[in-house]
């Protein structure tokens, strides 16, 4: 039984096995972009995990048990299904394939202990008409793989926090048909992070590509301790037709003691600095496009600018999902009756005038 696989043997059809995360950072390997590398443990590890640790039934006992109106039976609920995990200890069997696929990741980056993310990826994450995004757990600088296995198990039981287990009862996901991978890969130094969409958010234009991004790892925007920096670019010319610098007093770097991330004050010089460089803005926008024309539709992708490499080298991949809103609507005409195709043929053909 495949309980382990390396990135790089996914795609996106690999869903059932490895979750919506994990699947498209193999399609996006399999399509050279520059993806961390990494492993994933598969669904089949955790069905595995449940059965030789003995508690699927009592699980889905109290899954059963569950009210979501009631914010303390759910709170307790999910308390109890965390300690579950916490009392039982990661199967032999799924040992004996996670510590060889560690050990092969620290000779591909060169370094013994090497760092890596582990993250979750369940089986309804990154889906079209689904938000799955945040509702499991992340944990960052975590080293050697006993350490990678305590943090395997801790993101399995984070499908059953609080939020997880109301979101799949609101949204009609039965909790017996979703399920945890999890993906273990390179951690990235990272200098800068944010988000970027194949669209404009604010209008749907097809033609731009909008980027946020802060100091750090991405979380202390998500958090809202820092309003982003943020970028539009235009697809066909790499214009950067809106620049817009915020100040960014704090950033959020990995805790190598927690295996979270921890909120520190940025120094005065780097406040009102862009995050970014304009070529690792120019280069980010190629490679959305390229990400979107894979996938034939809008995207929304994470990246990060690693502090320890040269560009372009630097510039990593480290999700990317389908857009859920503009992605949902008809395409309706832009600015004077004219397409989103027609504005960026109109926009290659100023290019190729101007050259």
């Amino acid at each position: 039984m495949t309980y382990v696989v390396d990135l790089k043997e996914l795609d996106r059809h690999a869903i059932g096995l490895v979750g919506g995360k994990n699947a498209n950072l193999g399609e996006l390997l399999k399509r050279g972009i520059r993806v961390p590398p990494g492993f994933a443990v598969t669904v089949n590890g955790f069905l595995h995990y449940l059965d030789e640790a003995g508690i699927r039934d009592d699980l889905f006992a109290l899954l059963g048990e569950v009210q979501t109106e009631d914010t303390a039976c759910l709170d307790t609920v999910s308390a109890e299904i965390r300690g579950l995990f916490r009392q039982s200890q990661m199967p032999d069997a799924i040992m004996a394939q996670l510590r060889p696929h560690y050990e092969r990741l620290e000779d591909v980056c060169g370094r013994e202990g090497i760092p890596v993310a582990v993250r979750s990826s369940a089986t309804a994450e990154d889906l079209p008409n689904a938000s799955f995004a945040g509702q499991q757990d992340t944990f960052l600088w975590v080293r050697g793989a006993d350490e990678v296995a305590t943090y395997v198990r801790r993101c399995w039981a984070s499908l059953y926090s609080s939020r997880a287990i109301s979101y799949r009862v609101m949204n009609g996901f039965p909790h017996d048909k979703v399920f945890m991978s999890v993906g273990v890969q390179k951690m990235v130094n990272a200098k800068a992070a944010g988000v970027m969409f194949t669209l404009d958010p604010a209008n749907g234009d097809r033609s731009q590509v909008l980027l946020e991004g802060t100091w750090g790892l991405g979380e202390s925007v998500a958090s809202g301790e820092v309003t982003p920096d943020q970028f539009r670019v235009d697809k066909i010319s790499k214009e950067i037709n809106r620049r817009h610098i915020s100040h960014k007093h704090v950033e959020c770097i990995p805790d190598p003691t927690g295996g979270i991330a921890k909120i520190v004050p940025i120094h005065d010089d780097r406040c009102d600095k862009s995050c970014v460089t304009d070529e690792e803005l120019r280069e980010l926008a190629r490679i959305s496009r390229l990400i979107e024309d894979h996938y034939g539709g809008p995207q929304d992708i994470e990246w990060a600018i690693d502090h320890d490499l040269a560009f372009p080298e630097n510039v990593f991949i480290v999700q990317a999902r389908p857009e859920t809103v503009w992605s949902q609507k008809k395409p309706e005409p832009l600015l004077a009756g004219k397409s989103a195709s027609e504005l960026l043929l109109q926009r290659a053909l100023q290019v190729i005038k101007v050259g």
